[in-house]
């Protein structure tokens, strides 16, 4: 019976988002088109438009050329690719493409490292990921519930493995 119902839920999901789009469309001929590199790849390979240099210890923002309209209720979350961060300590800053933004998807990229890092047009910079936001609305009180975990954060838990949830 369970087995069951998890085939309907997943159908019932596979439904809701075969119609899912993110539209595209390219702002200059330097635009390349967003690719998954590989079928379930949880983000689109976003590429340089242009030739530039990222300094050493710098930033750069390197433009894509391109204009997205990321489905209803989501978000496009540029991050960085595991590749440029391992290899030469590329890092991608300001990545939140919010749902009405219709500019230039442009990437900050940090260099993190002691050599200036080129980037050629048509380079892989980034990945935009498609994430579900909610929308609250605000509500201020005098006073939040207390929890156990408290103020506590930067560190506090440490960085050994947990015993029965504590340290």
């Amino acid at each position: 019976y369970m087995e069951d119902v998890r085939e309907a839920t997943l159908a019932k999901q596979m439904d809701l988002y075969s119609n899912v789009k993110l539209r595209w469309a390219k702002l200059t001929e330097n635009a390349f088109e967003p690719v998954r590199s590989t079928e379930k790849a949880a983000g689109l390979d976003l590429q340089s438009a242009y030739d530039l240099v990222v300094p050493a210890r710098g930033k750069a923002l390197v433009k894509t050329d391109l204009q997205i309209q990321v489905p209803s209720g989501s978000y496009g979350r540029v991050a960085p690719r595991s590749g440029l961060a391992l290899k030469n300590f590329i890092d991608v800053g300001a990545g939140v493409v919010d749902e009405d933004y219709r500019g230039n998807l442009g990437v900050v990229l940090f260099n993190h490292s002691d050599q200036e890092f080129e980037v050629k047009r048509g380079d892989r910079i980034a990945q935009l990921i498609c994430e579900q936001i909610f929308y609250p609305d605000l509500e201020q009180v005098d006073k939040l519930g207390d929890t156990k975990r408290g103020e506590g954060g930067f560190g506090s838990t440490g960085i050994k493995e947990l015993k029965n949830g504590t340290n």
